[in-house]
């Protein structure tokens, strides 16, 4: 088992030391799904949900999220992220969101990438809840990430 960077010696949470990492550039996808009715597809794909458009809604929500997953996730730094995209891709059983967030910095992405999927999912759910409230979010999980120390990734 490896050691988990966000625990010192003694088992206290401690925020990681990057002072002394060099600046490179890092880029992390994420995704996951929302399930829904065809009711909430259909108020969703032809504009028709009460609350508005739900998918500039929730492709607002998430790069928001990204900006400040530091305040939401209690060790994650502060970074200054460069991009933050979010794709949405509506099928007949719901929505996919893939989102990449790229920074030059000290350390990775991948957090940001992960909430700004959830967040973009959760924003789907709250605009189209009236219609279908049995809708389930799942399979949110990390695609790949590039830089760093520890290089690249992919699922």
């Amino acid at each position: 088992m490896s050691k988990l960077t966000h625990l010192d010696q003694a088992g206290a949470a401690h925020m990681v030391d990057v002072s002394g990492k060099a600046i490179t550039a890092r880029e992390a996808i994420a995704t996951g799904r929302i399930t829904m009715s065809s009711a909430a597809i259909s108020a969703i794909r032809d504009g028709a949900a009460a609350k508005g458009d739900v998918l500039a809604v929730a492709r607002v929500a998430g790069i928001m999220a990204a900006k400040r997953t530091s305040e939401l996730i209690p060790l994650c730094h502060p970074l200054p992220l460069s991009r933050v995209a979010i794709e949405l891709k509506i099928d007949e059983s719901g929505v996919e969101a893939i989102a990449t967030a790229t920074t030059d910095g000290k350390t990775g992405v991948e957090m940001e990438a992960l909430t700004a999927v959830s967040v973009t999912l959760l924003t789907i759910y709250d605009m189209a809840k009236a219609i279908d409230k049995a809708m389930t979010i799942g399979g949110v999980r990390l695609l790949s990430k590039t830089g760093g120390k520890s290089g690249d990734w992919s699922a």
